[in-house]
């Protein structure tokens, strides 16, 4: 099926030397563009992350030290891979929760402040949790009625993850989506903007430990502090804005947090 695009996607998918968002680094990297006129290009890259890669992450993607050790850093590469996105909206397999935050870090890192606000955020993970309730292999068996071959392997998960989503838009068009807990989140179109909306929680950095309250408020989403709106924890308790800018968080919570003391500070 012929996906409606306005805009063009690029479905990715990252190897990374680990699961910590704010210290691991991306070792692979593969995008697959789709143009709204349908047609599709290809970037693939192994990455120097410049730290060791654990054994046990070696032992799920199959890269070790020596297989990138002559390959260019991210920063090396963070211009390439930005203009080859250029405006396209994200898509993938699990990249609300993991790979687009490890993303944005990198480009972070590379001084590039790689811009979401304007994008639809597209993950086939949770479209097939909203509308099936369970991994990619799993997927592309159900809806493809194929065997995901070379899994872990950048460009094979990328491209079976486009043709999961294609599969997923076709299935669903005009079914309602509920979440876990039973609640309505509206019918499923062939229409990016519309998906987005579907499949996005509101949450205010990428790794989540902020999130907007029913209205419209930032609070914590973790801690001794969860619930309570960051504003309210500046005024009570000035010195936690300090212990997080100095903690292990990402680079993107802490934007963030300083985007909202800095508004608070300003409204005074």
């Amino acid at each position: 099926m012929d996906l409606n695009l306005k805009n063009a996607i690029a479905f990715f998918d990252l190897e990374a030397t680990g699961t910590n968002v704010g210290t691991d680094r991306i070792v692979e990297i593969s995008i697959v563009k789709v143009h709204p006129d349908g047609g599709q290009d290809i970037y693939t890259k192994r990455v120097n992350p410049g730290i060791p890669i654990p054994l046990e992450s070696s032992l799920i993607h199959g890269i070790y030290d020596k297989d990138i050790k002559n390959e260019p850093t991210f920063k090396d590469l963070a211009k390439d891979i930005h203009q080859f996105i250029g405006g396209a909206d994200l898509a993938g397999f699990n990249v609300l929760k993991y790979d687009i935050p490890l993303l944005v870090e990198e480009f972070l890192r590379a001084g590039i402040d790689f811009d979401l606000d304007k994008r639809n955020l597209l993950d086939a993970q949770k479209i097939f949790h909203l509308m099936e309730k369970r991994n990619l292999t799993a997927a592309y068996k159900f809806y493809c009625g194929k065997k995901l071959e070379n899994a872990h392997s950048a460009e094979a998960d990328t491209l079976a993850t486009l043709d999961v989503f294609r599969a997923q838009v076709e299935r669903y068009i005009g079914e309602e989506a509920e979440d876990l807990q039973g609640n309505k989140l509206g019918v499923f179109e062939n229409d990016m903007k519309k998906i987005h909306d579907l499949v996005n929680e509101k949450m205010v950095d990428l790794a989540g430990r902020f999130i907007f309250n029913s209205e419209g408020v930032e609070i914590f989403n973790f801690g001794k502090h969860k619930g309570k709106p960051i504003e309210q924890v500046f005024k009570e308790e000035p010195g936690y804005y300090d212990w997080m800018m100095r903690g292990d968080f990402p680079l993107d919570t802490k934007r963030k947090l300083t985007q909202v003391k800095l508004r608070g500070f300003n409204n005074r």
